[in-house]
């Protein structure tokens, strides 16, 4: 009658769909590797003082360069100037989503110290109640 033939079965991984998803978190990470340094290039005063702890969630960075400007990393366009008004308002929605998400002003060491004040008092009057300010860490 009929023979029976023995299927072996075929023992390979298709290894296509992974490479596929490899290449797109390549991508992902390309595009979003340049975002991670926050805020606007500013050449910061140096002091011995302990970084953040890393489990913190982002920060609010409000950048005042040399100039006086200020700019937010949390507003729509944060390597444009921002005025004082715009700031407060994002400051404070961003506040009443998360009340602990620290806030740090990102001054460059040439700025005003007038200037570095204005800011802060604007920050204070949007409800932060505790602002950080960001240095650059000492050798040695």
């Amino acid at each position: 009658m009929f023979e029976r033939v023995k299927r072996r079965s075929i023992a390979e991984i298709n290894v296509v769909p992974y490479i596929d998803v490899m290449l797109v978190l390549l991508v992902i990470f390309m595009v979003t590797a340049p975002m991670i340094n926050q805020g606007v290039e500013v050449d910061l005063p140096t002091a011995s003082a302990k970084a953040l702890p890393k489990d913190t969630q982002l920060p609010i960075i409000i950048s005042v360069n040399v100039k006086g400007d200020l700019f937010l990393n949390i507003s729509s366009v944060p390597d444009s100037p921002i005025n004082g008004s715009k700031l407060q308002q994002e400051v404070a929605t961003a506040l009443r989503v998360n009340s602990k998400r620290p806030v740090i002003v990102k001054a460059d060491k040439n700025a005003t110290y007038d200037r570095v004040m204005k800011a802060m008092v604007l920050l204070q009057q949007a409800g932060v109640p505790n602002i950080g300010l960001e240095t650059t860490n000492l050798a040695g």
